[in-house]
């Protein structure tokens, strides 16, 4: 049993980017008992899922339950996934040279404002340095702050039944006045600064309070809805128009909020597919602004067996020259090199290249990419970090 008053303050009097329905599950479990009561967490809870990485080389990073800036112990008790984890867990794909791309796995309604806008401007930088393209699905909810954190993918999917947008902001004031009231209870403040007890929920929401509080709301919602605009290249009136409102399946692809119906096994089998021919990635940047109404076209896929295999082994081998390279303090984008066609062969000698032209070239030249070596399991980020967390349990 744990007391947690404390959680109070971060669902009241503070805007959230969280649906409607799972704010109402949040107050309806929560809300009687945050006043001090006893909250009983169950100790054999599931624990929180861990990055999957498939044969392709896709790491599969879930992002699930309701999103904070920080759960600490909660975490695994209570689907808590923290902002800050999710950034690891990218990162550990992005890092690791046998992740060839990054799927987000998204079943969530939202959560907290905090770390969010930092967390979706840190994926975009981490797409950005290493390369890999990054797709999501909405498996089967990807809600207000998940959903700001699926537009960073380069494309995303949504179940037939599965639920994007809710792009809007909230904030709760609970006033306990008349309650305490019953209980003979009477709260005095004495304090400095006339705001700085504005939306205590021992007193009825003043005037000045809720104007400041709107205030605060808006500016969020107009930070939330240029996002999706530039991500998913449209326009802010259009993304305004969705007036936080959820669509499914077909409605979402139809919005403009998704660009296609498919399960987690589909956007797969399609993201592997992509990885086999030469061109890696299509980013989102380079799609053309459309209306909200009109859907996104599929990617055509068209391949051999042997063709398949052959860019695969490519792929794998100079992504392992681009990190044997980067020890020596030269940057190669393997996605950039794959998509021009440049062979394992022609990347080498450029790194020696780049390596000869330096001063200290003497000292360096000789430790020249060598050709691929099987990876072994530490030296994977994301094999690290699992057994991390095993340790941790």
């Amino acid at each position: 049993m744990t007391d947690l008053p404390h959680l109070a303050a971060r669902l009241y009097g503070t805007p959230l980017l969280v649906a409607r329905s799972k704010l109402d599950v949040i107050l309806g479990a929560l809300g009687p008992r945050l006043a001090g009561q006893a909250i009983s967490f169950d100790s054999d809870a599931v624990p929180a899922a861990e990055i999957a990485v498939t044969p392709d080389g896709i790491a599969i990073v879930p992002v699930i339950g309701t999103l904070v800036a920080r759960s600490g112990y909660l975490g695994a008790a209570s689907g808590l996934t923290a902002y800050s984890d999710i950034a690891e867990s990218i990162e550990a794909a992005a890092t690791d040279p046998g992740v060839r791309a990054i799927l987000l796995d998204v079943d969530s309604s939202g959560g907290e404002v905090g770390g969010l806008f930092d967390l979706v401007d840190h994926i975009q930088a981490i797409r950005s340095q290493c390369g890999k393209p990054i797709w999501a699905v909405a498996d089967e909810a990807a809600l207000s702050a998940a959903y700001a954190i699926a537009c960073t993918a380069d494309r995303l999917y949504v179940t037939q039944t599965g639920e994007v947008g809710s792009i809007g902001v909230v904030a709760v004031h609970r006033d306990e006045s008349g309650a305490d009231a019953q209980a003979g209870l009477a709260w005095t403040f004495v304090h400095a600064g006339a705001s700085k007890v504005d939306g205590n929920p021992h007193q009825p929401l003043s005037d000045s309070a809720r104007a400041a509080l709107q205030a605060d709301v808006d500016a969020l919602y107009g930070k939330f809805t240029t996002l999706v605009a530039e991500r998913r290249r449209l326009s802010p009136d259009a993304v305004r128009a969705t007036e936080a409102q959820v669509y499914r399946g077909d409605q979402a692809v139809a919005a403009g909020l998704a660009d296609e119906v498919g399960t987690l096994r589909v956007a797969l089998a399609d993201l592997g597919a992509v990885l086999a021919r030469p061109t890696v990635s299509r980013p989102i940047a380079a799609r053309k602004e459309v209306p909200m109404s009109e859907p996104q076209g599929e990617i055509p896929v068209e391949l051999t067996a042997d063709l398949e295999q052959r860019l695969r082994a490519e792929y794998s081998e100079i992504s392992a020259i681009a990190a044997q390279a980067a020890r020596l303090g030269v940057t190669i984008d393997p996605a950039e090199a794959m998509a021009k066609g440049i062979r394992p062969e022609a990347l080498r000698r450029t790194v020696l290249d780049q390596l000869a032209e330096r001063s200290d070239a003497t000292d360096v030249v000789a430790a020249a990419p060598a050709a691929a070596a099987p990876k072994t399991d530490a030296e994977s980020p994301i094999v690290r970090r699992a057994r991390e967390a095993a340790a941790r349990k």
